[in-house]
């Protein structure tokens, strides 16, 4: 209890032995006792979501002798999470807290979508549970702290299943989820020709039912993301191996956009799942960014002006930014004006790339970015070493084409 002054050292001891006596929780045999027991609770409760039964999954949850009322709220959570296509569920408890029947549990969960998980996906969680007749119940299974909400913890899942695409929305039409199918398997092709072969060819894309569903499920506020369409997890650092990145979809901001702007934006969300295992910390915004615009309007036919016009503004007012963005102008809780000249400088910086150097050189140069560990000397490396110029030079010749292209 802070601010009560403090014990002496043989009290405390003394607290924390009787503590540890009468709630199990110093790590002796009772206490490995009831985290295997609660472990083996949990490997049911994943049996039975693999499995498809409900009963089994409601067994875990609440006693055949509890009011109708908890047993209705476990089947209520079983039923949301059954439409998600799923190939493995499982637990690790990592951590238990018991006080006599009552306790909490740490633990990871992993899960894979079938067809679309390489590897599991990987999240924190805190159950509550109590002992009764013998046994331990799971009366609570929540985000552990710092963690993000999952779909299925926002309502029932529908799912929709594309040619390249997984769609899974949360109140949402099911005609709906069908037209965001309709652009994902539009924009895998277009990344494919762009970037290549090698990356899974294939997108999941999530759809909750609000803005707040979508900050939920990133584990942020929403007044950093209202004004934006969609965003792409875990989009760097990633490997060959990591798990499919999620596309989640703002519906509130989506659906103000025309059928090209959703187009466009499915598109360089797709870009960022497939460059995923060549995007690290070494890799700057307006490179990640860029490339990801640039296959969104590669094949549109959009002018410069059309594409960037609040950059075009500000060149049109004699303000040519003097370099180019920095991470720190991408963040989404800033001027929009600004957010905007960021992506539309890397977009053009990019563009610049394929038409001076060819579009092999751009992909060429993104890699090799993301092959350093660091982000100091990166970018200069790349740019000597696949375009044959200084970041300096680069950046002048950036200037004079923004001019040209937008004056």
């Amino acid at each position: 209890m802070a601010g009560r002054g403090r014990a002496p050292r043989w009290v405390v001891g003394l607290l924390l032995a009787a503590l540890t006596a009468s709630a199990g929780c110093g790590g002796g045999s009772g206490t490995d006792s009831a985290s295997d027991d609660v472990q083996r609770v949990l490997d049911t409760r994943a049996a039975a979501v693999r499995d498809g039964s409900e009963r089994e999954f409601v067994a875990t949850q609440a006693p055949a002798s509890v009011a109708a009322g908890e047993r209705a709220a476990a089947r209520t959570e079983f039923r949301n999470l059954r439409g998600v296509p799923l190939a493995d569920w499982a637990y690790r408890v990592t951590g238990l807290h018991r006080s006599g029947d009552r306790a909490t549990a740490d633990a990871e969960l992993r899960y894979r979508i079938e067809g679309y998980d390489r590897a599991p996906v990987v999240t924190a969680r805190r159950l509550s549970l109590t002992r009764a007749d013998g046994r331990w119940y799971v009366t609570a299974d929540r985000p552990a702290k710092d963690s993000s909400q999952q779909l299925w913890e926002q309502g029932a899942v529908l799912a929709v299943r594309g040619e390249h695409s997984l769609v899974l929305g949360v109140g949402r039409p099911l005609g709906a989820l069908r037209h965001y199918a309709e652009l994902a398997d539009r924009a895998v092709p277009a990344v494919r020709e762009a970037w290549g072969e090698e990356w899974s060819r294939r997108v999941v894309v999530l759809v909750p039912k609000s803005l707040d569903g979508m900050a939920s499920l990133l584990g942020a506020p929403a007044s950093g993301y209202r004004g934006i369409a969609a965003v792409t997890t875990g989009e760097a650092g990633g490997s060959a191996k990591a798990p499919a990145d999620r596309i989640i979809v703002n519906p509130d901001a989506y659906g103000v956009l025309g059928a090209f702007g959703r187009q466009v934006v499915l598109t360089h969300e797709t870009t960022h799942v497939a460059t995923r295992a060549s995007t690290s910390a070494a890799t700057p915004l307006w490179l990640s960014e860029g490339y990801a615009d640039w296959v969104g309007y590669r094949a549109t036919g959009r002018t410069a002006p059309q594409a960037a016009p609040e950059l075009a503004r500000a060149v049109a007012e004699g303000r040519v930014p003097d370099a180019l963005p920095g991470d720190e102008d991408f963040g989404f809780g800033g001027d929009a004006g600004s957010l905007a000249r960021a992506y539309e400088g890397g977009w053009l910086a990019c563009r610049m790339i394929a038409e001076r150097w060819g579009e092999v050189r751009l992909g060429e140069f993104y890699r090799a970015v993301g092959d350093h560990e660091k982000r100091a000397g990166a970018v200069e490396a790349g740019m000597q070493e696949v375009l044959g110029t200084s970041l300096e030079e680069f950046t002048e010749q950036w200037r004079a084409y923004v001019r040209d292209r937008l004056g």
